[in-house]
């Protein structure tokens, strides 16, 4: 039995590696014990406020099914955000490296946005297990409470990242929280 979950486990990590979307880029610029530090590059994004999270993920998927002004069908990427913005949960998508804002098709919904978000030194903690909010909640003050205590400047409500497909195992999640942080002198990294 334990030789059949074995096998089961192990097709399941390479099914998902082989089915892996793109990543929105970064580097890993200090790692510790909790958490790690990244720059992010400038990226595109859509998003989309929701009160319901279901509506915002059927928007933004809808959007990359083809519902533009061009019809295009566009690949989807990893992470999936959510953030709190002006009292409204925000979820965006990640755009592939291949467009840019003099290519990127139109949204249909005038739900949709299309942003840059600028680079920018993140922390990050990362869990698996569910995405659900207690497990954010949990890890989201972990990554708080470390950054404090080494007197790290927070600039942005936490960020919520998830990175698989729905039917992914919970031990094999990757879950991620992260706040955007402020390095004055980048010595401090």
């Amino acid at each position: 039995m334990k030789k059949i979950l074995l096998i089961v486990v192990l097709g399941l990590i390479i099914i998902s590696k082989a089915m892996a979307y793109e990543e929105a880029n970064y580097e890993t610029v200090k790692t510790n014990k909790v958490y790690e530090i990244r720059k992010y590059s400038d990226r595109l994004a859509i998003e989309t406020s929701s009160s319901n999270q279901d509506s915002g993920f059927r928007k933004l998927f809808s959007y990359i099914s083809g519902n533009n002004d061009i019809n295009e069908k566009i690949k989807m990427t990893t992470p999936v955000t959510q953030i709190k913005k002006n009292g409204n949960m925000t979820m965006q998508f990640y755009l592939p490296s291949k467009f840019n804002k003099d290519n990127t098709p139109s949204p249909s919904n005038s739900d949709v946005k299309i942003l840059n978000i600028k680079g920018g030194y993140y922390a990050v903690i990362r869990y698996s297990g569910r995405a659900s909010d207690k497990n954010f909640v949990k890890y989201k003050s972990i990554l708080e409470n470390e950054l404090k205590k080494d007197e790290i400047s927070i600039l942005s409500p936490p960020i919520k990242a998830t990175y698989n497909k729905p039917f992914t195992l919970p031990m094999l999640r990757r879950n991620e929280a992260m706040f955007e942080i402020n390095i004055k002198n980048k010595g401090e990294i």
